[in-house]
């Protein structure tokens, strides 16, 4: 216990406090037991440390499930020993990797009613699906990748207003010939879409695309396999039809077609791409009639976010692929967003968007109501043609 507290002591120390995701400021702290979700790289560790740093007269512990210590000892004794030394605050980093988790998890909840725990898991996981039912117990929060507002602010110090969807709408003229006084958006936005998603580039693109390389390794090789069974052979496979995907999103998927290339069975394979989706690697949509299935083959296909498509293709991306990915990315984490016979996409079953280039024509979307076009390449927009970049400030 007491080389834990001196390692985790450490890590809070340092914990950079300068900079806040989105997420941090969302959290009701009153709640016992908190679980934070999100995709590797996103910043889930960040935020443990950080809790821990601005709660100064809580005697905190930070663990990771991977440490050497839960060789011989259990998440469960830690919680017992730590709470006798007058522990308040337990926070327990990636839990997938530990066996039995939501068994102990539940335990702690039951037995130490002094002791707040947070953890962070893989999105992968859905957490009220473990072998005990934390669903009365557990508080969910979900972190995705940063907003180009984040982006803005992590990197370039800039401190943009966030706006709700229906401020954007009414308001984005105003709005966006307000906030070109300030900054260059299209500038920013052209880099944001190359390398801005993830926290941790450093000036090196190269650098920043294999560390992303690295990260969906570890999702496939560790992190899959912590939570589904998946053969050695499967995970050689899931890379194959990840990069597939790469070079051919946004499109409708051929099943049939791509399970041969791929070489899995048409159920695996559907059973994969979901899997892909939960883990942030992907995003699918369905039309907006469909009902949503494990089962049913997704209508449209899209990486997770532009950066990813920058790191896996060979060459330049398509540009109307990291413009939709761009825009579902930035929806997607406070809206319900479908596809729609007329227009790309329509937004809580209400608003409906073409997104394009600067050239884009009201063509697909004439005679409809709420109906908007979304174009890159414009800093400011005029009646229902609002800029792409604008909708990065949503979070």
């Amino acid at each position: 216990m007491e080389q834990l507290l001196r390692k985790s002591k450490q890590k809070i120390q340092n914990a950079p406090l300068s900079f806040k995701r989105y997420l941090f400021n969302q959290i009701n702290f009153k709640n016992r037991q908190i679980s934070i979700l999100g995709g590797r790289g996103t910043g889930k560790t960040t935020i443990l440390l950080q809790i821990a740093a601005t709660r100064k007269d809580t005697l905190s512990l930070y663990v990771a499930l991977d440490d050497l210590f839960f060789t011989d000892n259990t998440m469960y004794q830690l919680a017992e020993d730590f709470d006798k030394h007058g522990g308040k605050l337990l926070l327990f980093d990636e839990v997938h990797k530990y066996p039995g988790w939501s068994r102990e998890l539940k335990l702690i909840y039951d037995d130490f009613p002094e002791l707040n725990v947070i953890f962070t898991s893989s999105s992968i996981l859905d957490i009220y699906k473990g072998e005990s039912d934390l669903s009365r117990r557990t508080i969910s929060y979900v972190l995705k990748e940063m907003s180009f507002r984040e982006y803005l602010l992590f990197y370039e110090n800039i401190n943009l207003p966030k706006l709700s969807l229906e401020t954007l709408l009414k308001d984005h003229e105003t709005v966006s010939l307000d906030l070109v006084k300030r900054i260059k958006p299209i500038k920013y936005f052209s880099s944001y879409i190359k390398h801005g998603a993830y926290p941790f580039y450093n000036g090196n693109v190269n650098e920043y695309y294999q560390q992303l390389k690295n990260i969906i390794n570890l999702i496939l090789e560790v992190d899959l396999p912590a939570v589904k069974s998946i053969e050695y052979n499967n995970i050689a496979k899931l890379k194959r039809l990840l990069y597939v995907l790469s070079v051919n999103v946004p499109f409708t998927p051929n099943i049939s077609k791509l399970s041969e290339k791929v070489g899995l069975t048409r159920n695996s394979l559907v059973e994969a791409l979901h899997l892909l989706n939960k883990a942030e690697l992907i995003q699918i949509l369905y039309k907006q009639t469909k009902s949503i299935s494990v089962l049913n083959k997704p209508d449209k296909i899209w990486l997770n976010n532009p950066n990813l498509s920058f790191a896996l293709s060979e060459g330049a991306p398509d540009i109307g692929n990291l413009r939709e990915s761009f825009f579902i990315s930035q929806l997607s984490i406070l809206h319900d967003i479908s596809l729609v016979d007329k227009g790309d996409f329509i937004i809580d079953n209400r608003y409906v968007f073409e997104v394009g280039g600067k050239n884009k024509t009201q063509k697909q979307i004439k005679d409809l109501h709420n109906a908007y076009i979304v174009k890159d390449d414009i800093e400011t927009g005029i009646l229902n043609i609002i800029p792409l970049w604008l909708f990065g400030l949503l979070y």
